[in-house]
């Protein structure tokens, strides 16, 4: 592309002198960014874009002085069909760029490896459309991106190890693709947001591989396996969550009841162990359903407003607190298929609509019918001699 790019080069410089003030590298960059891209039916983006006019006045392009800074294609209004096509290499080109953004879309392809020359790049956003292949080592030049966004794509391959030595890092969102492998360790002290749910990552996650900074953090729908009480342990700045439908083992470290958390998701896992906070617990949801978590279920979690323990061995009967606060403070209270023994709860309590409570399949004779999600069967109490059996075992141990 060099001597291309060169002749090129040459011709739009005189064009430049009577058209625009643009850098010429940078005016002949976008020309070739446009050349390989074009709006999806319904969209009309490219409409301003007159190469015998200014770029500067461009949609979607915002310069400083002769350089283009921010290039943001397509309309961001939700409606807007987005773009199609490519992305080509010259978008190396742009030396100053600080922002490139890609609305929802069709563009297809991989990432060019000429992103790795925009080292000044602080954001970089191509999400929901069908970029495809990996992401190029390379990336790991990028030492001022903050910004990272590439979800919902077809990207494949590992996260490489380059991006997570990126020092100031704040958002990392790569979550819907088809990555693989490990989670990278990250190094940034100001990594706030990692969001890597909805692919095949696998490996377990080193205690020091997260940094204490984050706030949102995502790996559900995921592979990964081990355990994660220590990594947990650190990161006490979290606001949300969620580990579901993964392979990890081990306990839930107590501490982890007291963060600050909007949001607790650690369904579907092979997490084991009682469950024990150390003060009241009071994050709005926690699930903690279809693990292998038993013992008795703690007073603490009755302050919680959706709560779903279901699909564990929990045993031993349901803390009167919890039917105390039905109606004031729990919304949702999930308890099927354990080996509960009772609940203390009249026969004519009113349960009011609004909550919904499953207790059915456990070791327990049900004084109060209650409506459970379809999921939950039809018996209503466990056989008999898985119960007896249950005790046994307990008694054993």
């Amino acid at each position: 592309m060099g001597m291309k790019f060169a002749c090129l080069l040459l011709f739009v410089t005189h064009i430049l002198n009577v058209y625009a003030i643009l850098d010429p590298t940078d005016f002949l960059a976008l020309q070739l960014l446009r050349k390989e891209l074009n709006d999806l039916p319904g969209s009309n983006y490219f409409e301003s874009w007159d190469f015998t006019s200014d770029p500067c006045s461009f949609a979607g392009v915002y310069c400083n002085g002769d350089k283009v800074v921010a290039l943001n294609l397509g309309d961001p209004r939700a409606s807007s069909p987005g773009l199609t096509g490519r992305l080509d290499p010259a978008i190396g080109k742009l030396s100053s760029l600080v922002e490139f953004t890609v609305v929802p879309g069709r563009i297809l392809g991989p990432l060019p490896e000429t992103f790795s020359q925009l080292r000044n790049l602080r954001f970089l956003g191509i999400s929901r459309n069908f970029i495809s292949g990996g992401i190029p080592a390379s990336f790991g030049q990028l030492r001022e991106l903050q910004t990272l966004d590439l979800s919902f794509n077809q990207l494949t391959g590992t996260i490489p190890y380059s991006i997570g030595s990126l020092p100031v890092l704040s958002n990392v969102i790569l979550c819907h693709n088809r990555f693989t492998g490990p989670v990278p360790s990250f190094v940034s002290s100001t990594l706030t947001r990692l969001d890597l749910k909805h692919n095949a990552l696998s490996g377990s996650i080193s205690p020091t591989s997260l940094p204490a900074s984050l706030q949102f953090l995502s790996l559900s729908w995921n592979r990964l396996t081990g355990r994660v009480d220590q990594v947990l342990s650190r990161l006490n700045r979290l606001d949300y969550l969620d580990l579901s439908l993964n392979q990890f083992t081990g306990s839930i470290p107590s501490e982890l009841f007291s963060f600050k958390l909007s949001n607790l998701q650690l369904q579907r896992n092979s997490f084991t162990g009682s469950v024990k906070p150390v003060d009241h617990v009071t994050i709005p949801t926690v699930d903690l359903s279809y693990n292998k978590l038993w013992g008795e279920v703690s007073p603490l979690f009755s302050m919680v407003q959706n709560l779903y323990l279901n699909n564990n061995k929990f045993s031993g009967r349901v803390p009167a607190s919890f039917v105390n606060r039905l109606g004031s403070n729990i919304q949702i209270l999930y308890l099927q298929h354990n080996y509960l023994t009772g609940i203390d709860m009249s026969p004519t309590v009113e349960i009011p609509m609004s909550i919904s409570m499953c207790l059915q399949y456990n070791c327990m004779a049900l004084k109060v019918q209650t409506p459970c999600p379809l999921k939950a069967g039809k018996q209503k109490t466990r056989p008999t001699q898985q119960c007896i059996e249950w005790k046994k075992s307990k008694i054993k141990n």
